[in-house]
């Protein structure tokens, strides 16, 4: 690729205008048939199906995953793009005419990144002449529950050809900003490591009038949870930062009977790995100790998770060079200038993306896409039941990943 970056940029954005409509046309599909974690039968029938009538050979990878390559007729190295496919489960309150069909929802934008980097598909077929090595498209599943990234990366997504470096955007809504502005992550980790876990308390049950006949899971449960508490307060570090909560308790059927069993399950939040260590190894110990300080027995598991997002320094530099080249110094900016700008009361979101599994192999870039301001009614947050964003991003975000990863190439 020889063209001047503004000359390219002017390109990349006149093709992404043009084909906004059909943008605009996968999302409002992907967003009225949503399907959630591995079960995305109909998702992925319609993706595979629309890289086909492009002229490519989507290749299942995991559970259900597909992977595209676009270029590879020059030497270079392979340059990621990746979108995540699923919905969650929860049923869609939002008032618009694309609403979802059944129970599940795409609360967190997953349709609007599909239908961005179909997007870009099109236009990297394009111009797959000239690109200089090979961008592989990954169309993800079951990040919602943090397993579809893990998943394609144990089934070979980083191989054949091996992946030198990648980008992943999530949209964002009721941000006060233009849609289509994007905010680069800075060197260093993004998101937070994540955890779920179950911590099950083995009591005896009895009667509830002869409390001294059983052993009571739930009293032992409540001490647990306060003691929990303490791992917070007085044995980390005034800097570390971390979140452990308690999302539910379930015990007992009756209101005379001391039940059996108690369950807690719950998240843990960590953006430093030592921490998350030892806040994982000190939540075994209280629980094991405290409930046989009670004549009980507990068993602490882990389940799900992922560990930090972590950016590289060099590539946000570049994606924020490039995305400047491509929309302008005031539609991108990194996310130390948000906070500076905010005077530091813009904070770092408490959210986990399973994406870091591939930030621990390769070089990678985190971005946020602004999609929708709360004066234009886009002001509910991620993850409600009426949250909208707007459709005036996606043209954008699907410029940003083809001109991001044909630069990155050419200059690399």
């Amino acid at each position: 690729m020889t063209e001047k970056p503004l000359d390219l940029a002017a390109k990349i954005t006149e093709k992404s205008k043009k084909a906004s409509s059909q943008i605009i046309s996968h999302r409002h599909y992907l967003h009225t048939h949503p399907e959630t974690g591995f079960d995305l039968t109909k998702t992925l029938e319609y993706v595979k199906k629309e890289l086909q009538t492009m002229g490519y050979e989507p290749i299942p990878c995991g559970k259900a995953g597909l992977v595209a390559l676009a270029g590879g007729k020059k030497p270079g190295k392979v340059f990621l793009l990746r979108a995540d496919m699923d919905a969650l489960p929860m049923k869609e309150e939002a008032d618009i005419h694309f609403a979802s069909s059944n129970d599940k929802m795409h609360a967190c934008g997953h349709d609007m990144h599909t239908a961005m980097l179909l997007g870009a598909a099109r236009i990297l077929k394009e111009l797959e002449n000239e690109i200089n090595g090979t961008v592989k498209l990954m169309f993800q599943p079951a990040e919602e529950i943090l397993e579809g990234a893990f998943d394609m990366l144990q089934n070979g997504v980083l191989k054949n050809p091996a992946v030198d470096a990648g980008l992943m955007i999530h949209v964002m809504t009721g941000m006060p900003f233009p849609s289509g502005t994007a905010i680069v992550s800075d060197g260093g980790v993004s998101a937070p490591a994540a955890d779920y876990f179950t911590i099950e308390i083995q009591g005896k049950g009895c009667h509830g009038s002869m409390p001294n006949t059983g052993i009571d899971p739930i009293t032992i449960a409540s001490h647990i949870i306060i003691a929990l508490q303490e791992i917070h307060a007085r044995e980390l570090n005034l800097m570390d930062k971390a979140a452990l909560t308690i999302g539910s308790f379930f015990a007992g059927k009756a209101a005379n009977i001391i039940p059996d069993k108690a369950i807690l399950q719950g998240s843990l939040r960590a953006f430093d790995e030592e921490v998350r260590n030892q806040i994982k190894k000190r939540m075994t110990e209280i629980a094991i100790h405290t409930a046989e300080a009670f004549r009980a027995k507990a068993t602490v598991t882990f389940g799900s998770g992922c560990p930090t997002l972590y950016n590289d320094a060099e590539l946000s530099a570049c994606t924020l060079k490039y995305i400047q080249e491509l929309n302008g110094s005031r539609m991108a900016f990194t996310a130390s200038k948000l906070i500076a700008k905010s005077d530091g009361k813009a904070k770092n979101a408490g959210g986990s993306e399973d994406f870091a599994y591939i930030s621990h192999q390769i070089p990678t870039i985190m971005l946020a896409l602004a999609a929708g301001q709360p004066e234009e009614d886009f002001h509910y947050p991620l993850h409600h039941p009426k949250v909208k964003f707007d459709d005036k991003a996606l043209p954008v975000g699907a410029a940003i990943y083809a001109y991001t990863a044909l630069r990155w190439l050419e200059e690399h």
